[in-house]
């Protein structure tokens, strides 16, 4: 189904606020044209769709029978991902599917075989890994600017979306909280430099069972909390490196965000993994300075890793952020939960290999099919 040239057909699953995110992107780039939008309402796809001028939208059918689409941007719930990625392979499509991949390690082994025994693409996100700031800050571990790696910090620390989001009931849920909602953009930026996890170890807390919507038509009502709210882990590489992470919706205000690798002669603070650009910082062992390495590389948004693996349909070679770099990761963050009940460490038994860096002149702009 992959064809010799020109631009690959998009489906887009899901219409909800992240869809408006991919969509301020993807219309941009000449390499894919975004053909049709479902949602299980069709009144709220239809909406997306006028705002960037879809013609085609629907039920999820809409997406699912059009021959002329090539991948899948699955949006929806985290609870829905499994069977919406699956209906997609049915369908003879490949799946883009944001995270986490699913909330399960039997759907995700289920999931990859489904894309194997068919011969299709399995991606999943953060692309935001893709972007210039952390790509930035990955080339300078590749170039030996902390000598040799051995130790990371990852925080990531804030009051929770309730206050914001219009419909955050889903963030509180099973397969979300800050550790799947907000630890995909940590612990992805870890395996990327430091390879694999092999295990795990982690407390956590719930600091209230019920919260309370700050914004939007359902301002005011309560929603149960059915997860930790607050979870600190350690995590152990197969090479041999180690990382302390911290993921909370229990801060009073937002704290600073925290990605820091460290070696033997240094430390490298990254920018927010949950953006696609920003400035690396090093400072020398034993020094107090730090210097600032400017972001290079791809610029954009969500939608970035749909593109990357699209040219790679293309080109017929491996796109960069797989299945089973999202699997890997949902391994992580399951073992990580499991972690808080007991005492003693978790092992995490899947693994995935570390793509190449996106070429610094990566250019989601130009038209290159």
């Amino acid at each position: 189904m992959t064809a010799a040239s020109g631009p690959v057909g998009l489906g887009i699953i899901g219409a909800g606020v992240i869809a408006a995110q991919y969509l301020d992107q993807l219309t941009a780039y000449p390499d894919v044209e975004v053909r049709a939008l479902g949602d299980l309402r069709p009144e709220a796809a239809a909406a997306r769709a006028a705002q960037y001028g879809i013609s085609a939208h629907g039920p999820v059918a809409t997406v699912l029978e059009d021959p002329a689409i090539e991948i899948v941007i699955n949006l929806t719930i985290p609870a829905a991902h499994h069977d919406v990625s699956r209906s997609i392979l049915e369908a003879g499509k490949h799946v883009w599917t944001e995270k986490p991949l699913v909330t399960t390690r039997e759907d995700a082994a289920a999931l990859l075989s489904a894309a194997r025994e068919r011969g299709l693409r399995l991606g999943g996100a953060p692309d935001t890994v893709l972007g210039a700031g952390v790509q930035t800050g990955l080339r300078a571990l590749r170039d030996g600017e902390i000598g040799e790696p051995r130790s990371a910090l990852a925080r990531f620390r804030s009051p929770g979306p309730e206050s914001w989001h219009p419909q955050p009931d889903f963030l509180f849920q099973r397969g979300a909280g800050p550790l799947y909602d907000m630890g995909p953009y940590y612990l992805t930026s870890l395996v990327l430099a430091y390879g694999p996890v092999t295990s795990v170890s982690a407390v956590g807390s719930r600091s209230v069972t019920s919260r309370t919507i700050g914004s939007g038509p359902r301002s005011g009502e309560s929603f149960a909390v059915e997860v930790p709210t607050r979870l600190q882990g350690l995590l152990r590489f197969a090479g041999g490196t180690s990382a302390a992470v911290e993921f909370s919706f229990d801060e009073p205000f937002d704290r600073p965000h925290v990605l820091e690798l460290s070696g033997s002669t240094g430390t490298l603070a990254l920018p927010d993994p949950n953006q696609f650009t920003g400035v690396t910082s090093r400072a020398a062992r034993g020094e107090e300075d730090w210097t600032e390495r400017e972001a290079t590389g791809a610029v954009g948004g969500r939608g970035l890793g749909t593109l990357e693996m699209a040219r790679a349909l293309r080109a017929d070679r491996p796109h960069r952020l797989t299945g089973e770099l999202a699997a890997h990761v949902l391994d992580i963050m399951i073992g990580l939960d499991e972690a808080t009940a007991v005492d003693g460490s978790v092992p995490v038994d899947s693994t995935a290999a570390v793509p190449e860096l996106l070429p610094e002149d990566f250019d989601p702009l130009a038209a290159t099919l």
